[in-house]
């Protein structure tokens, strides 16, 4: 995927999931698409809800800014991000549908998920069941079964990268970090709150 300033919007699209047309060549553009309510916001930009208007698929379009991605050095983390991500395909995995970007903004298409954040959704019970949360350590563990069978590491599980779909299930999301490697890998990466006690530990000796 080139991050560059072309005038014509380009991308990359699974017609098949959301226009509905398998055969449709056409690239997508911001006027393919109703936007929304605004669903979060990140470092890089924000997120809407958005509706495909061929399809009226359902999405969460990611919209960043180039110049922010270009000032901290990490276009080529979006690259490996859509990468990595559009080739998954779990259950419990958010999918990424595709991509496109004009001369100031990259805009990824995100599987929408309507209940949110794991995070969020913790603060307001304050502590899940026993059966709920063994669900969700249960999903997690094979959506991560499954990347590393593919040979992707996340690199950043956290509760804000967790989120809920309709069915109140779990879908890991943001492979910001993730990195398609057949080796193990020692960057010190991720979120601190976050980082295991061998890392921190390796890191002050």
């Amino acid at each position: 995927m080139a991050i560059a300033t072309e005038t014509q919007p380009q991308q990359h699209k699974d017609s098949s999931e959301v226009s509905g047309s398998a055969a449709e060549q056409r690239r997508w553009t911001l006027n393919d698409f109703d936007i929304g309510k605004p669903l979060g916001r990140g470092k890089f930009g924000h997120v809407y809800l958005a509706r495909e208007k061929t399809s009226n698929h359902i999405v969460a379009l990611k919209v960043l800014f180039k110049s922010q991605l270009q000032q901290s050095q990490v276009v080529h983390q979006l690259r490996r991000e859509v990468e990595i991500q559009s080739h998954l395909r779990h259950p419990h995995i958010l999918r990424l549908y595709g991509y496109f970007y004009d001369q100031k903004r990259v805009y990824l298409i995100l599987e929408y998920a309507p209940k949110g954040e794991l995070y969020k959704e913790l603060q307001k019970c304050k502590y899940f069941s026993e059966r709920r949360a063994a669900t969700y350590v249960a999903s997690l563990a094979r959506a991560l079964i499954y990347c590393h069978g593919k040979h992707v590491i996340h690199r950043d599980i956290k509760p804000e990268n967790l989120l809920i779909g309709s069915q109140g299930e779990l879908k890991i999301a943001d492979f910001g970090w993730s990195v398609h490697t057949f080796n193990r890998r020692r960057t010190m990466c991720g979120t601190l709150d976050y980082l295991p006690p061998e890392m921190v530990g390796e890191c002050r000796t």
